[in-house]
């Protein structure tokens, strides 16, 4: 049930980002239930956008936490750093007590979060580049607000609870203690009547003859059987800015199945000559 305060931080999706009604509503359920929100999807489906479009509505700092396999839980708490205490303890003219420990006390990312005087969007991205025992350590963080700071003996409690949206490209599973403590959406690629709203609302004086010819051809593309790493939305939207920033282009080329700039939409060698293999056959 939303109290008056949570009422009155709904997210409302003010700025570009183009989401259907359920994801708004999974938005602001975990809001009122204090819960961090996943987001699963392929990669270019507007996970991390969310998280901005979320601080941006409700006019929050946001904090991103970018997961790397190689990363400790304690890294994105804080980091004592002994090498600049070390330093500071053999020049004389350091500005720094090195007899303070605290000083050289530097905050990770959820660190920044609970120590942060207003509430503020914590954005964890890729949560399933690291393994289990780091997702169900750092969720017992996230639940209780709060961690030891060992080297000052120290327990530092989050002023705030932050809005926690956390991303996985489902690269592999989760934990199911992991999954059980989370709220769940899966932002599935738009279909192109959703992406024709996002073309939208970054091109709202666009050519429609342009739009629909690049959105059909898109698709067809994206069909193509064999391709390493598909074009995202982004790769659309950049597609699209330099067809219309073209000044001898014209849409009827992409109908046709003359479909420059494919270096905007594919990244990888091998997909860029497969779809040049098959412009034939990709003619609208």
């Amino acid at each position: 049930m939303y109290t008056e305060d949570n009422l009155q931080t709904q997210f409302q999706n003010e700025t570009k980002y183009v989401l259907d009604e359920e994801l708004a509503q999974i938005v602001n359920i975990s809001m009122a239930l204090e819960m961090p929100l996943l987001l699963k999807g392929e990669p270019g489906t507007g996970k991390t956008m969310l998280a901005h479009a979320i601080a941006e509505s409700l006019k929050m700092r946001l904090l991103v936490l970018n997961v790397k396999s190689t990363m400790k839980l304690q890294d994105t708490l804080y980091q004592y750093d002994t090498l600049t205490r070390l330093n500071d303890s053999r020049f004389a003219d350091s500005s720094r007590d090195v007899s303070n420990i605290e000083d050289y006390i530097k905050m990770g990312k959820i660190g920044q979060a609970f120590r942060a005087d207003e509430r503020v969007v914590l954005l964890i991205d890729e949560i399933d580049k690291a393994d289990s025992d780091f997702q169900d350590d750092m969720l017992d963080v996230l639940d209780q607000m709060e961690f030891d700071i060992i080297e000052i003996d120290k327990t530092l409690k989050a002023k705030h609870r932050p809005v926690i949206i956390i991303t996985s490209n489902a690269k592999k599973d989760l934990s199911e203690p992991f999954l059980g403590r989370c709220n769940f959406h899966h932002i599935a690629f738009p279909e192109p009547d959703m992406m024709r709203r996002i073309v939208d609302v970054h091109f709202p004086k666009i050519n429609e003859d342009l739009k629909d010819n690049c959105i059909q051809a898109f698709y067809n593309m994206r069909r193509v059987q064999g391709m390493e790493k598909k074009p995202a939305t982004r790769e659309l939207i950049n597609w699209i800015r330099a067809l219309d920033q073209d000044p001898d282009f014209s849409p009827r080329q992409v109908k046709k199945g003359s479909i420059p700039y494919l270096g905007v939409l594919f990244k990888k060698s091998s997909d860029y000559r497969l779809i040049k293999d098959n412009l034939s056959r990709l003619r609208s």
